[in-house]
């Protein structure tokens, strides 16, 4: 008997047991400040040194060019605020005399979204918010197009944290790289991966990106944890300030040791996961399997019922391997998210970070969604615990659901 079904990743993983072993040192035992002389602070300056080496070695990247934060918003907010603080008067103060312009997508997360809403309102930059197609997805000839030569920074998500949709990172990065932008310079290119691990390559030489975030919370790592690769050669405007040696003076404040201990554990275990490697009892091929059946049962067993994302021939394709955005028909998704959660199966309509809002999902409607399907859609996103015995209960549970919400509408 099933009785709690979790189909909430993409907002939260659990922490894996080999990530909570490699932490439990650094609360009880070797608890000392990194910042500190002696022998124990020393510990703990280790320890955020070798964690700094992993997760540049899985980056490839230099040690110095990784930040640790507090959360991939704020990793996002440092990523955006301290470059374009840093850049913007080379375009002010040169012969362009223009507002320096930045380039970012309208599905983005909030935490890009509303940091470069600030800046434009705020701060006097000027902004393109590019449309995504059907699928949530960024064209990089739309970003060809945007650029100017007052335009200083770009940012464009890895994949997309409601619609799983992933972008051509690497393609829209060379093409910031070798235009016009920053005047003559290049645009500068940052890509939130925060749902990327696990799933998609890290590597930021091969994707050429200047800036990227990731946090802990969405790869079986601890919450509270982030990270910003910062390509050395590029200045920034720190945020937090307060000691002078913390995070190469980018970064103010006590180095959380057991979360970044537990960031460095998890990055090396999503690294596995995504090569092939079976990783807290799941093999990523088995994931895909396993989010194919469940789109195609819901597909077939509910009339009116429609993926978000990129599909093709029976199998969703350019998506992340967890994720099922579903819209239906006729149907309230907050009503049905309260019917799911009575049976204990728990999930969402979008982005954790906006859950409580009552607007309808920003991703789904600049896809062009319409008003009642984006507000009648769910994220079902599947996880390392996922079995198919439980989603065989999702889907018995969520036909039965439809069906009598649907029986009492008077507009279906």
């Amino acid at each position: 008997m099933i009785e709690e079904v979790y189909l909430d990743y993409a907002a939260a993983t659990p922490v894996s047991p080999k990530v909570f072993e490699a932490m439990k040192p650094y609360f009880i035992e070797q608890f000392g400040n990194p910042g500190s002389v002696h022998t124990k602070g020393q510990e703990g300056r280790r320890a955020v040194d070798t964690a700094r080496r992993t997760c540049s070695e899985i980056l490839n990247c230099e040690p110095r060019e990784v930040i640790f934060t507090a959360s991939g918003t704020e990793s996002d907010n440092l990523a955006i605020q301290g470059i374009c603080y840093a850049y913007a008067d080379e375009v002010r103060n040169s012969a362009l005399d223009q507002k320096p312009h930045i380039i970012t997508s309208n599905a983005e997360h909030s935490a890009v979204l509303n940091t470069i809403e600030y800046l434009e309102k705020n701060h006097n930059f000027d902004v393109t918010y590019i449309e995504v197609d059907e699928f949530g997805m960024v064209s990089p000839k739309k970003v060809a197009e945007a650029i100017r030569e007052e335009t200083i920074f770009c940012s464009i998500m890895y994949a997309n944290n409601e619609v799983g949709a992933i972008n051509p990172i690497a393609e829209i990065a060379k093409i910031c790289h070798e235009s016009k932008g920053r005047n003559g310079k290049g645009v500068i290119f940052h890509t939130d991966a925060c749902q990327a691990g696990g799933a998609l390559p890290l590597d930021v030489q091969a994707l050429d990106v200047d800036l990227m975030t990731l946090n802990g919370s969405k790869i079986y790592g601890p919450k509270g944890i982030g990270v910003l690769y910062k390509k050395q050669s590029f200045k920034i405007i720190p945020m937090i300030f307060g000691g002078e040696g913390q995070e190469h003076r980018l970064r103010a404040g006590t180095e959380n040791v057991p979360a970044i201990v537990g960031l460095a554990e998890a990055l090396k275990l999503a690294e596995k996961f995504r090569n092939g490697e079976i990783v807290d009892g799941m093999a990523l091929k088995n994931l895909v399997e396993l989010r194919d059946y469940l789109t195609e049962e819901i597909l077939k067993n509910i009339p009116d019922s429609y993926l978000n994302g990129p599909m093709g021939n029976g199998q969703a394709i350019n998506r992340l391997p967890n994720n099922v955005n579903i819209s239906f028909a006729g149907i309230d998704g907050a009503m049905l998210l309260m019917k799911l959660d009575t049976a204990g199966i728990y999930t969402t309509s979008g982005s954790a970070c906006t859950s409580g809002s009552l607007d309808p999902s920003h991703v789904l409607i600049a896809m062009g969604k319409g008003e009642e399907l984006a507000t009648g859609a769910i994220r079902l996103s599947l996880g390392h615990s996922t079995t198919k015995a439980e989603l065989d209960y999702v889907i018995k549970t969520l036909t039965t659901a439809i069906h009598d919400l649907r029986d009492s509408s008077p507009t279906y």
